[in-house]
């Protein structure tokens, strides 16, 4: 349990209050954090730093060790419920019975009840406050004298003697309301900043937890969305197997049975082949020439592979391919509307499985900002940095190396992790780029055009045209572009950047793959528009 001595070995010669996150000093004092680091502050234009007690001077700023076992201390001291002769001052004369003092003086250092009060001396150097505890505090140190001033150069609370004849002589005193009035004022002015970014901490908290929740009903509804196109999928493809099924069960019953009559017909000819064969080798087994000679000359005599000819022939072939239906007999019935339906859930399936590659939970759109320092002369930035637009007027910007000699401008910001997407929207007049280029790229010569160098990636419309470009390589997009918006995402660790049309649905267009060795800036180029055409504005805006 702390006693009242101790509470005042807790309390700061500077500020008169416990300590507050306590440091100690070469010499072994210590003060509050703040409260050493206002008086060192006030100390750096003379160049010499000494201690509010002892007075040690050092050349360099001291260096401030955190004093663990005296926070420590303080921690237990603060939690300690203090008892009920701490928590009120008692009578210093009542030595019989405590008796609730009613104020104290501070050059009697000593604390009276009324009774007591009544009797002590009435003087001006009798000072009298509320009743305090630690009233050697209130005195100076050296003097023994009432603390009444305040001394700006080294921050620290003296006495009268201080500041004519002692160490203080000469400083900048004010008295202790007018400096604590001050103080006051900068502690509020520091509070109201506090305060402000308390807020916007506070709105920031809130905002992320808004797009935290967007991300996860998002993710909720992409979720059952594919779970729903799946199911259908499995559905679809489990009538169209038992359709497929059926179909070639039943071409196989009409085989079969095709062929059954055939081999029926083929049995019949056989046995009438049989019957003749035998009437025949009966008629060359016989001796006597009459009657083999009157035996009726028919056409059941004729060549067995004409009679086979007759009863078969192509009729036979004609069988196996006309009368079983063909051994290449297509499926019917099952390439009808399910087939395309089913193509066409696969396909917008792959799209949402392009759109969460793209990241559902990536990084967020990242804050794009136009530098105006990079813009080319016939380029025109807005001036929220959002927006740029081509012009034949020269906006006489000063040369540098930093600027491009031609239409283009590069972002402020650079991104060397992470992953993050920007959406751009472009006018549907004239020819643009957009994309992103190392900081390193040219700034003068052709080779400085975004894509025409292996610096730079980006996506090119001209001519109504659609391409993307990178080391002057380029590829022609064969899709039709109906959209004005376009989304280039980058995913710096991965080595993927992407480029996207804002359609419904998202429709990837190019992904380029590098191992990148600089920060990525946004970049766009805008064409200039032509002569004749002046109100026909060519522009890029930066979405998001």
């Amino acid at each position: 349990m702390a006693s009242a001595a101790v509470r005042d070995e807790l309390l700061c010669s500077i500020c008169l209050s416990t300590y507050t996150d306590p440091v100690m000093l070469r010499c072994g004092h210590n003060f509050c954090r703040v409260c050493i680091h206002q008086v060192l502050d006030t100390q750096d234009e003379a160049g010499v730093y000494s201690c509010p007690e002892c007075r040690e001077e050092s050349q360099e700023r001291p260096a401030l060790m955190r004093n663990l076992a005296l926070r420590n201390i303080m921690e237990n001291f603060l939690i300690t419920p203090p008892t009920q002769t701490e928590a009120g001052i008692s009578c210093t004369y009542c030595v019989d019975s405590p008796v609730p003092a009613a104020k104290s003086c501070l050059l009697c250092e000593a604390s009276l009840c009324e009774k007591h009060l009544r009797v002590h001396n009435k003087s001006a150097e009798h000072v009298l406050c509320e009743p305090r505890a630690n009233l050697g505090s209130r005195k100076c140190s050296v003097h023994k004298e009432l603390l009444k001033y305040f001394c700006t150069k080294d921050a620290i609370c003296i006495c009268v003697s201080c500041s004519l004849a002692g160490e203080h002589r000469g400083h900048w005193v004010e008295m202790l309301d007018e400096a604590s009035e001050k103080k006051k004022k900068r502690l509020r002015n520091v509070l109201q900043k506090l305060t402000t970014r308390r807020k916007e901490t506070e709105e920031r908290v809130r905002s992320l937890e808004e797009r935290g929740r967007k991300a996860q009903e998002k993710a909720s509804g992409e979720a059952k969305r594919v779970t729903a196109l799946c199911r259908d999928i499995r559905r679809r493809l489990d009538d169209l197997e038992k359709r497929v099924l059926s179909e070639i069960s039943r071409q196989e019953k009409g085989k079969s049975l095709s062929l059954s009559a055939v081999m029926k017909k083929l049995e019949i000819q056989k046995d009438e082949l049989s019957m003749k064969m035998r009437h025949m080798e009966e008629l060359c087994n016989m001796t006597d020439p009459l009657t083999v000679l009157q035996e009726p000359d028919t056409g059941d005599l004729c060549d067995p592979e004409d009679m086979g000819g007759h009863d078969g022939g192509d009729g036979d072939k004609g069988g196996h391919d006309g009368d079983t239906g063909g051994h290449g007999e297509p499926l019917h019935d099952v390439d009808g509307p399910d087939v395309a339906v089913i193509s066409d859930t696969l396909h917008t399936l792959c799209d949402i499985v392009t759109d969460i590659r793209r990241g559902i939970y990536g990084e967020g759109p990242a804050d794009i900002l136009l530098d105006v320092n990079t813009a080319g002369n016939y380029i025109h930035i807005s001036h929220d940095l959002k927006t740029a637009t081509g012009t034949r007027e020269n906006q006489k910007r000063p040369e540098t190396a930093e600027r491009f000699q031609y239409d283009q401008v590069m972002s402020r910001r650079g991104f060397s992790s992470g992953r993050y997407y920007w959406d751009v929207e472009c006018s549907r007049s004239g020819g643009w780029m957009v994309g992103m280029c190392y900081p390193s790229i040219d700034r003068r010569g052709l080779q400085s055009y975004i894509g025409y160098n292996n610096k730079s990636w980006c996506l090119r419309k001209y001519n109504n045209q659609y391409s993307v470009i990178h080391d002057s390589k380029e590829i022609r997009l064969p899709h039709i572009i109906s959209s004005d918006r376009f989304r280039i995402c980058l995913d710096y660790g991965a080595g993927r950047l992407s480029f996207y049309e804002l359609c419904d649905p998202i429709r990837h267009l190019h992904t380029f793959t590098a191992s990148f060795t600089e920060p990525l800036h946004a970049v766009l180029w805008v064409d200039e528009p032509f002569l004749g055409c002046i109100d026909i504005t060519n522009s890029l805006r930066i979405c998001s």
